[in-house]
């Protein structure tokens, strides 16, 4: 295994996205967010509403998800409200103050894919996303394989 795992390769190029978008944020005032923080922030900004979903997204629990969500409406940075179509569920936002955060953010996310399309070129990138976006398939059944 000289050239490790692709799994590897995704998270470390992941980890340097979610640095720089921290870094980013800093650096335009905005208090420190942990890479949770950040990945529901992000959620968010797609589009993402629902606290089950997002919990989803993220590959944690629904308990876990609501204490990040909470401790993230503590320091105003969303706000929680009934979903109208399910009053068991919530509704996830920027709050007012920190809807400036959610513009930084995106400013910095399309300066990060503009600086990597330009270090690897635009056509590379259109590839890799193009990659990334296709269906992968279900999750194999891997209880066959060898542990040699």
């Amino acid at each position: 295994m000289a050239d490790g795992f692709l799994m590897m390769d995704l998270l470390r190029s992941f980890y340097w996205f979610d640095e720089a978008l921290q870094s980013g944020l800093k650096s335009h005032g905005w208090p420190d967010v942990s890479r949770g923080q950040s990945l529901v922030l992000v959620n968010i900004m797609l589009g993402v509403r629902r606290a089950s979903q997002l919990a989803r997204n993220l590959g944690i629990s629904r308990q876990a998800m609501s204490k990040t969500l909470v401790e993230m409406e503590e320091r105003g940075l969303i706000v929680l409200k009934p979903d109208p179509m399910d009053r068991r569920a919530q509704i996830v936002a920027f709050s007012p103050e920190s809807e400036t955060l959610r513009d930084d953010a995106q400013a910095i996310l399309r300066e990060l894919e503009g600086h990597i399309g330009r270090r690897f070129g635009k056509q590379r990138i259109a590839r890799m996303r193009e990659i990334l976006r296709e269906d992968w398939g279900a999750i194999p059944d891997l209880s066959s394989v060898n542990r040699d």
